[in-house]
């Protein structure tokens, strides 16, 4: 099984997180070694095992993202992510902005 690595937001939950991946809380909780796993916090970055990472077909651009390393996170190429969003400027992402990361 491989993993993602996933950066807690507000409001995030374990159940909310595994729900979204298609896994347990149990294995998120065993696989980062969580002692209290009702104490994360937004920031936070767990690992998250998967059967096989793909990128979400949106991705919500969160302060201090780059579109380097959106890409990164998700196995992507940077000049796919500007051509699916028509950017003129890719150094011009703002947090809450909406990229389609797949067709």
């Amino acid at each position: 099984m491989e993993t993602v690595l996933y950066t807690v937001l507000e409001g995030n939950t374990l159940w909310g997180i595994a729900n979204f991946f298609g896994t347990t809380v149990e294995e998120i909780i065993k696989i980062n070694d969580l002692k209290e796993p009702e104490l994360i916090f937004p920031g936070q970055e767990i690992k998250v095992p998967v059967d096989k990472p793909t990128a979400p077909r949106y991705y919500a651009v969160r302060p201090e993202d780059t579109m380097w390393g959106i890409a990164k996170r998700y196995n992507l190429n940077v000049n796919e992510i500007i051509s699916l969003n028509a950017l003129s400027n890719p150094n011009l992402i703002y947090p809450g902005q909406i990229l389609r990361l797949r067709a």
